[in-house]
């Protein structure tokens, strides 16, 4: 360990040495009977527990915890994570110089626990001017596979895998949105273990590899959100997947209406998927089990219950497969069902309303704030120079989306009418210069909004997605975070 660290515990900046660090670890473990190793650069304190019978805690119970100061360590961090609950492992990572590394995983020995600890931990103040993240962690055992050939059934995909790479449980492949006998050009692979899925990445990565004679493009598939079970015992919208192009919601309202007619209030559908919304939680329940796996229009449809926004603020991001904080959860749109979304086609979150109706706009974006400190050094930047995952709205990323093809700037233009009621009702025209005498002139949502804001925000989704595919230059890396409704 380091000779001086500054012992942080009750805001106190004494400096202490790397014995007395030693020291106040072993009163730890005397204290509270865990065992302590330290192995593969991270330290781990119990796991078990003392006296612990019987398998480990289900999945669910950890929390990942991030942006701790460099010299605290298990004396200090232990203590305040007991105050949600029985810890049963606690997994500081750790640099070569001894300090940590800035981030732990905390495993409750309750997925109560584990909740408690996010809802009073989260932006917890743990030193004077130093906020800790607490989010849940879960172990990703899923990889996206990007560049598959669209000819290739699930059969023919989950050969493959098994034959180039280990532990391979399951393919989840997807069909087209406007050809049903061809995939969309991606895969999601799921691995017996987390163990499993990053050795096939590490040997899948370098991006040399290929199959059928083709480069794929192979990243951590985002694991879906959780939702609390409390809550989604409120649901009553379902989420159908699979359906053909030209089905249209009159359609979709009559087929879930047949086997209890009046029970679907509306239904919103956006290109090959759809929400349907039910007056009671009852009724949805039934429909979605007698409805799972019927044909309307020929194709054979997936129904699930929708998954509502979780409106507390988390953080997350891709590090070893791991949950972890960041905004990797801002949404990207990409202009196809051919893009390559990273989540996987689970139950959705709900799309957020525009004037009272569900629009092709996202979930509720979730974001959180840092301490301004005076002093903090910034720099001037461009936001050309940003990621994709910086933007939370469509109008920055279609703005975005032609500066990375070296378009000139989308124009808006604006048009209004009134509604029976008297209302005036707006709607954007978009034009992109840069393609603007191609097939498509220009973009026009089909939906009319009361306010300015929503208006070039509906019609800028619109434009993103409805750009003809031979214009979609995007990066995969933007096109693979499209958030999978």
């Amino acid at each position: 360990m380091n000779e001086e660290t500054i012992d942080g515990a009750n805001g106190c900046n004494k400096v202490r040495t790397g014995t007395q660090n030693e020291a106040a670890l072993l009163a730890l473990m005397e204290k509270t009977g865990y065992n302590m190793v330290q192995e593969n650069g991270q330290r781990k304190f119990g796991g078990p527990p003392p006296g612990w019978e019987g398998p480990p805690p289900p999945r669910g119970c950890e929390v990942f915890v991030g942006k701790i100061p460099r010299d605290m360590y298990e004396d200090e961090l232990v203590p305040v994570f007991e105050r949600a609950g029985k810890i049963y492992e606690f997994r500081l990572m750790m640099e070569f110089s001894g300090e940590n590394r800035g981030y732990a995983f905390v495993m409750y020995t309750t997925k109560e626990e584990a909740q408690l600890a996010i809802r009073i931990l989260n932006n917890y103040e743990i030193r004077p001017g130093k906020f800790i993240g607490v989010c849940v962690s879960l172990d990703n055992c899923r990889l996206f596979i990007g560049a598959i050939p669209k000819e290739k059934k699930k059969e023919e995909i989950l050969d493959e895998m098994k034959k180039v790479t280990e532990g391979v449980v399951d393919v989840i492949v997807y069909p087209s949105a406007t050809d049903k006998t061809k995939n969309r050009g991606f895969a999601f692979v799921e691995y017996e273990s987390h163990r499993a899925a990053a050795m096939a990445r590490r040997k899948l990565i370098p991006g040399t590899f290929q199959l059928w004679g083709h480069t794929i493009q192979v990243d951590w598939a985002d694991p879906e959100k959780e939702v609390d079970e409390e809550t989604m015992q409120r649901v009553k919208v379902l989420y159908v997947r699979n359906l053909m192009i030209s089905t249209t919601e009159e359609t979709i309202k009559a087929e879930f209406n047949k086997f209890k007619p009046g029970t679907v209030e509306r239904v919103k559908k956006l290109r090959d998927y759809a929400f349907v919304h039910f007056f009671n939680r009852e009724d949805a329940v039934a429909a979605m089990s007698v409805m799972n796996g019927k044909c309307i229009d020929g194709a054979s449809i997936e129904v699930t219950l929708a998954k509502p926004v979780n409106k507390e603020n988390t953080w997350r991001q891709n590090l070893n497969g791991q949950i972890s904080p960041n905004s990797e959860n801002l949404i990207v749109f990409a202009n196809k069902e051919e893009s390559h979304p990273k989540i996987l086609g689970k139950p959705p979150t709900l799309p957020a309303r525009l004037n009272g109706q569900h629009s092709p706009s996202p979930p509720e974006i979730e974001r959180c704030t840092y301490p301004f400190f005076p002093g903090t050094k910034l720099t001037p930047i461009s936001m050309y120079s940003l990621k994709s995952n910086h933007f939370n709205s469509a109008v920055m990323h279609l703005d975005y989306y032609c500066n990375k093809n070296n378009w000139a700037p989308p124009e808006y233009y604006l048009y209004s009418t009134t509604s029976q009621d008297g209302k005036v009702l707006l709607v954007y025209k978009i034009v992109i210069p840069a393609i603007a005498n191609g097939s498509q002139s220009y973009f026009m949502p089909d939906k009319l909004c009361t306010t300015l804001e929503d208006a070039k925000e509906l019609a800028a989704q619109f434009t993103l997605l409805h750009l003809d595919r031979e214009h979609s230059l995007f990066s995969l890396d933007l096109c693979r975070r499209i958030w999978r409704k």
